[in-house]
């Protein structure tokens, strides 16, 4: 089958040959329908060895596709399901596992391999996709559930002022989220103004640039201090920047990947009383079905966070131009789309 493979850091992403895969015991082959490019996906191919990733690699991990085969010991699944998947892999023993919080799992693996024709993934992965969504547009379960987990994490009340730094995916599926569930102002916060539009058509109630002034830029359009910050980017920092910009006894929600160390005063934070809070991944079983159900309507449909559907051969080439601000949002790999 064709995918698109990483060797290592510097080169470029290519197109070749792998294997046809088959299904262990307790596992499904999928014919992938789409894949998202996910800014994780940048950071494996930057700085690999964190995530024990090798030459070789498969990545993507926002899948959603098609049963084409199962194991032996799978009954809940059939040949034609349109299913999609949760990347964390867990043991599917333990109690974290059997209360749907694999990413808590001891034995946690985060698949790859949706860069591909077709995939096997652990059949307790999958979700199958209500009728009436897309199943391309069901690749979306995974980003959209990481943004629901961060409004989950942060305790936002209905009535809140939010403020979200960073209009990638995440961030604008945070200000979706934000919005769906009752906070009075969203306002997202940017270098670039390339996303304005789409994150006004998501559901912010206003767009801020990210400069010198950007804690009086988003209290100005925040009506005060916002009650709580979400940092999406992972760049050094911003959670300083969200420290600063927050009311007192507020809320930073770190979401934002950063690798390589951040640099911050926690003087600012210890004056202010806030919370600081971390999220990571998300629940599979009280937040994956959400997220999954968002994507049938409702206001602000987050399937506008796509901009591009390709087909494999131009994976490499787009995944390049990612690595610069851009026009592009979500792109979805789509093995079908001539």
């Amino acid at each position: 089958m064709r995918a698109v493979i990483f060797d290592a850091t510097g080169s470029p992403l290519r197109v070749g040959d792998v294997p046809d895969p088959s299904p262990g015991a307790d596992e499904v082959v999928l014919r992938t329908a789409a894949c998202g490019i996910c800014g994780s996906d940048l950071h494996i191919t930057e700085d690999p060895a964190p995530f024990g990733v090798s030459g070789g690699f498969v990545l993507g991990h926002e899948i959603a596709g098609e049963v084409v085969a199962t194991g032996k010991d799978v009954h809940d699944l059939q040949r034609g399901d349109r299913v999609a998947v949760v990347p964390m892999r867990g043991c599917g023993r333990c109690s974290r596992c059997v209360d749907g919080d694999p990413a808590r799992c001891a034995e946690l693996v985060l698949i790859g391999g949706g860069y591909a024709e077709y995939v096997t993934v652990a059949a307790r992965q999958c979700r199958v996709v209500p009728d009436g969504i897309s199943v391309a547009d069901a690749a979306l379960a995974e980003p959209l559930s990481v943004a629901l987990h961060c409004i989950v994490r942060s305790g936002m009340q209905p009535g809140d002022r939010v403020a979200v730094l960073g209009a990638g995916p995440i961030g604008l599926l945070v200000a979706f989220w934000a919005r769906r569930m009752g906070a009075s102002r969203v306002v997202m916060a940017d270098r670039h103004t390339y996303q304005r539009d789409r994150a006004l058509a998501l559901g912010a109630t206003d767009f801020a640039l990210s400069n010198e002034r950007l804690s009086q830029n988003i209290a100005d359009l925040c009506g005060g201090p916002p009650d709580i910050v979400f940092e999406c980017v992972g760049k050094r920092g911003l959670l300083q920047a969200a420290t600063e910009a927050v009311r007192l006894q507020g809320r930073v929600i770190g979401v934002g990947l950063c690798i390589g160390g951040d640099e911050w005063d926690p003087f600012v934070a210890l004056s202010k009383e806030i919370d600081l809070i971390f999220s990571v991944f998300f629940h599979q079983k009280n937040e994956f079905g959400v997220a999954l159900d968002a994507l049938s309507g409702g206001p602000f449909a987050p399937q506008q966070i796509i901009t591009d559907r390709i087909d494999l051969s131009l994976v490499p080439q787009v995944f390049e131009g990612l690595r610069q601000r851009t026009t592009q949002c979500k792109v979805l790999i789509q093995p079908e789309v001539a």
